[in-house]
């Protein structure tokens, strides 16, 4: 019998002008938790974060080292939503957010899918803050 291929993405990399400012950003307003922090020598860190509960996709704070790395600091995708943060009550979140000084683009709106809303992070990466219909969230 052949193995089924079974794949995930682990980490996705985000390019951040400095690793303790990306921290503070998403462990104190996003109450993200670093997952891991290790100096890798010459300035280098490996360091994951993810939203809390989580058990999927972490994210990997990527410090910017050339002059291409940094032009693209807060605009990885363009000005595109670059990230989803799905979450299971909108309304708490989005409340904690704005509390905390986060920034969004737009008031809330319920779309066919879900409730959403778009915010941005310390460097201007665009992220959508969403809370699927139950019916979706099975899929």
């Amino acid at each position: 019998m052949t193995k089924s291929v079974k794949q995930r993405i682990g980490s996705i990399a985000l390019v951040v002008e400095n690793y303790d400012d990306a921290i503070e950003f998403y462990t104190q307003k996003l109450q993200f938790a670093v997952v891991e922090d290790t100096d890798l020598g010459g300035g280098k860190r490996w360091v994951l974060i993810s939203p809390p509960n989580s058990n999927g996709t972490n994210l990997l704070l990527a410090k910017a080292t050339t002059s291409e790395q940094k032009a693209t600091i807060g605009y990885q995708t363009g000005g595109r939503v670059f990230l989803f943060l799905h979450t299971n009550d909108f309304w708490r979140d989005y409340e904690s957010m704005r509390n905390n000084g986060v920034t969004f683009h737009e008031t809330p709106r319920v779309e066919p899918y879900g409730t959403v809303a778009v915010f941005q992070d310390l460097y201007g990466n665009k992220w959508d803050l969403l809370q699927l219909d139950a019916e979706l969230e099975t899929l």
